[in-house]
C-alpha cells in the first residue's frame, strides 16, 4: 500500500494538470474492477457492481495537489503563481519540481545581508521569484507547472511523510477499505479520484452529476493538532478518523459513522463545520437536486506545505470503519 502511495504522492499533478496522478489512480483500481474510465474533465470512476444493488454509493476522494504555474520571466528567474492554497512564508528556499523535468528553488536572501526592518516580513508571492539556475530562463514556458520537490517517506515510528498527501492518502484509504470489506456488498460502488478539487470542487460537482448516486461520501483530511494550532479546530494525531457534522450532512449519515466506529471499536473524533465542508462532499450536497454526502476525514499534520505527514494508525481505523460504512448501506 506505502509503496503505491509513494508512486501517487511523487507524481507531479496539481489542479488541472492530473493526468499522471489519473493514470496511477485507474491502474489501481482495475485491480477491484474493469470497469475503469476517464471522464471528459479527468475524473477516474470506477464502478463495481452489486449482484443485488439498486442503489448507488459513490466514494470520492480528489488527486490533484497544490502547485504553481510559471507566469513571467527575468533573466535566470521566473515569476510564478500559485495553484490552490499555498502560504507564501513556506515558500522561501523551497525546491520545486516543473512537469518539463527541470527544477529551480525560490530565491530568498540569506540573512547576513537582510535589512533588520526585512527580517520577519513575509514576501507575498508576487515579489518572489523561482531560480533555475541559467542565465535565460525561457527553456521553461510561461504557463508551466510546477509542486514542490518532495519525496515520501514512511517513517518508522508510524508516519508517513510527503507532498499531496492532500488528498491522495484519502484515495489510497478508499483502496484499503475496498480490500477489508468481508461482507457481500448489497449496493454499486463508484469509486472517483476527483480533479481540481483545490481549484473549487470542479471534479466532483461533474462527476456527481453524471453519475446521478443516490448517496456519497467525501474522503478528505482535516488538521492534525501541533503545538501552535488551537485545540477546537484541530484533532489528536492518531486519535482515529474525524467524521464531520454539519447542517448540510444528513444526521442519518453521521450517526452511522458513529454506530458502526463504536460498535467496532474503531477511535474516532467529529468535526463541527457550520456551513460550506471546504470538502467535495459539499459539491455533492448542491449537485443535481441534492446528493446525500457524508464527510469522513484523516487528520494531517502541515496541511498544504512541502511535507504533510499522517499517522498509520489514523490511516488504517479510516480504512475500517469506511469499509464497516460500506458493508451496511443497501
Amino acid at each position: 500500500m506505502w509503496d503505491k502511495l509513494a508512486k501517487l504522492s511523487n507524481t507531479i499533478a496539481p489542479s488541472g494538470y492530473e493526468s499522471k496522478a489519473a493514470e496511477l489512480a485507474a491502474e489501481y483500481l482495475r485491480q477491484f474492477t474493469n470497469d475503469v474510465q476517464i471522464d471528459t474533465l479527468g475524473n477516474v470512476i470506477g464502478m463495481i457492481p452489486s449482484p443485488t444493488g439498486v442503489k448507488t454509493l459513490l466514494i470520492d476522494a480528489h488527486i490533484d495537489e497544490i502547485g504553481v504555474m510559471v507566469s513571467g520571466h527575468e533573466g535566470g528567474f521566473l515569476r510564478f503563481v500559485t495553484l490552490g492554497g499555498i502560504d507564501p512564508r513556506m515558500l522561501m528556499a523551497r525546491e520545486i519540481r516543473f512537469l518539463t523535468g527541470h527544477y529551480g528553488v525560490v530565491a530568498c536572501l540569506p540573512p547576513h545581508i537582510q535589512q533588520s526592518s526585512d527580517a520577519d516580513k513575509c514576501i507575498p508571492v508576487e515579489d518572489l521569484y523561482i531560480d533555475i539556475g541559467l542565465d535565460d530562463a525561457s527553456c521553461i514556458p510561461i504557463g508551466t507547472v510546477g509542486v514542490f520537490d518532495t519525496e515520501l517517506a514512511d517513517w518508522n515510528n508510524g508516519c508517513v511523510i510527503g507532498k499531496a498527501l492532500d488528498d491522495r492518502a484519502a484515495f489510497l484509504i478508499i483502496l484499503r477499505a475496498l480490500e477489508l470489506i468481508k461482507s457481500p456488498v448489497r449496493i454499486n460502488i463508484a469509486v472517483v479520484a476527483s480533479v481540481q478539487e483545490e481549484a473549487g470542487h470542479r471534479g466532483a460537482k461533474t462527476a456527481a452529476f453524471g453519475l446521478n448516486p443516490d448517496l456519497c461520501i467525501a474522503l478528505d483530511v482535516t488538521h492534525a493538532r501541533t503545538p501552535d494550532a488551537p485545540e477546537d479546530r484541530t484533532f489528536v494525531f492518531g486519535g482515529g478518523p474525524v467524521i464531520g457534522v454539519a447542517p448540510s450532512i444528513p444526521r442519518s449519515m453521521s450517526d452511522t459513522l458513529k454506530k458502526l466506529a463504536k460498535d467496532n471499536g474503531i477511535p474516532y473524533q467529529i468535526e463541527v463545520m457550520s456551513g460550506n465542508t471546504g470538502t467535495n462532499d459539499w459539491a455533492f450536497q448542491t449537485t443535481r437536486e441534492g446528493i446525500p454526502a457524508a464527510c469522513l476525514l484523516l487528520p494531517l499534520k502541515y496541511m498544504h506545505s512541502p511535507i504533510e505527514m499522517f499517522n498509520k494508525d489514523d490511516f488504517e481505523n479510516t480504512a475500517k470503519l469506511l469499509a464497516a460504512f460500506i458493508e451496511v448501506q443497501e
